[in-house]
């Protein structure tokens, strides 16, 4: 619950907002990064100025990895069938 609670602490703005999130699909830090994300984005569209802040705390970018996906004749995206010599 630190994280959710982040964008408040980097502002000094906790407890002055009430806030309802449905999330879906994804694991669980990453629904709270997700959350964290939208959390931050909200708050710079009430107040530009805020943007330099939130900014320089990291809490404006996304974690931009996504799950490669499997091949065709592999057995997962990169793991490979055991060679054999003979």
């Amino acid at each position: 619950m630190a994280k959710l609670q982040e964008p408040f602490a980097v502002l000094e703005q906790e407890n002055k907002f009430d806030i309802s999130v449905h999330v879906k699909g994804g694991g669980h830090d990453g629904q709270v990064e997700a959350i964290r994300l939208g959390i931050s984005k909200a708050l710079v569209t009430m107040n530009e100025d805020l943007k330099s802040t939130l900014k320089r705390a990291d809490l404006l970018g996304r974690d931009s990895r996504e799950k490669e996906r499997k091949k065709f004749g592999l057995k997962g995206a990169r793991k490979q069938r055991q060679f054999t010599k003979r």
